[in-house]
């Protein structure tokens, strides 16, 4: 069995996919518009060029993420996805690219289990935690 995510965004996927690849070094490894689809008569109308499905490896996981029906994708609310990073450098790089445009929840600090940790939204919805951990996670 394997897991993995699945994000919903509201008409900004493949400009998030493109900004995690220039800021995380993340690599879409597939990326379909409802256009390109088999059956692009039945893309609902104002989506032919929203991404029907991608697929991006953020280190050595993959999260999966589309274009959400229009009018019904919101910002995730109690969900994180969890960047564990080697250094405080690259938990403070990948704190400022993801804050920008953002909202943060905790910023950026020392803690009793990490060397650095914070909870932030980017500017795509999308809630991220970043640990540096003083234990292997």
């Amino acid at each position: 069995m394997k897991f993995n995510a699945y994000v919903n965004f509201a008409g900004c996927c493949a400009e998030a996919l493109a900004y995690y690849e220039q800021h995380l070094g993340a690599k879409t490894l597939m990326k379909m518009t409802h256009s390109q689809s088999p059956e692009p008569e039945k893309t609902p109308p104002g989506m032919e060029n929203a991404v029907m499905h991608a697929r991006i490896q953020i280190g050595d996981g993959v999260l999966f993420a589309s274009d959400g029906p229009l009018g019904h994708t919101e910002p995730m609310r109690s969900a994180y996805l969890t960047l564990s990073v080697d250094s405080n450098e690259e938990a403070e790089r990948i704190y400022a690219a993801l804050t920008e445009g953002g909202q943060v929840f905790m910023p950026i600090a020392e803690t009793f289990f990490a060397h650095r940790f914070a909870m932030l939204r980017d500017r795509f919805g999308v809630n991220w935690m970043i640990i540096h951990g003083k234990q292997p996670e």
